[in-house]
């Protein structure tokens, strides 16, 4: 199995595309298998979604919809509403696989990796990508 650990810096973005990051891992790694992806925080997710088209928008506002960012949540500390970034992973997985074709990810012609992210209070993540052969 190949492994990197890519920092990645999210500040106000709440939707970061890593799709090159993670093309660029494979196509160095080459051959058929499995891409892992993964970030190992309590705070943020991972998607598959199509990008530019307002759907990264619309992905943003419904989860503010979905957690507000009031004083309803139990674990209260940090900014105001801090507790919705931790039941974040609950719905978005903090994990996802994405086949591999001869060095290519095996992705949909409008699929996109991405990093969802709500907390402004941790703008700095690790992503790490697990190459899998076979």
């Amino acid at each position: 199995m190949h492994t990197r650990t890519v920092p990645l810096r999210t500040g106000e973005r709440r939707i970061t595309d890593v799709t090159g990051t993670c093309a660029a891992f494979v196509a160095e790694v080459g051959g058929d298998g499995l891409l892992h992806v993964f970030l190992p925080h309590a705070t943020a997710g991972l998607a598959l979604l199509e990008t530019g088209a307002g759907s990264d928008r619309d992905l943003a506002e419904h989860l503010d919809a979905l957690l507000p960012r009031d004083d309803r949540w139990r674990h209260a500390h940090g900014s105001p509403g801090h507790g919705a970034d931790h039941v974040l992973p609950a719905l978005v997985s903090p994990s996802l696989v994405v086949p591999v074709d001869d060095g290519r990810l095996a992705l949909g012609t409008w699929q996109s990796i991405v990093v969802v992210d709500t907390n402004a209070d941790n703008p700095d993540r690790t992503l790490r990508l697990s190459f899998l052969s076979g």
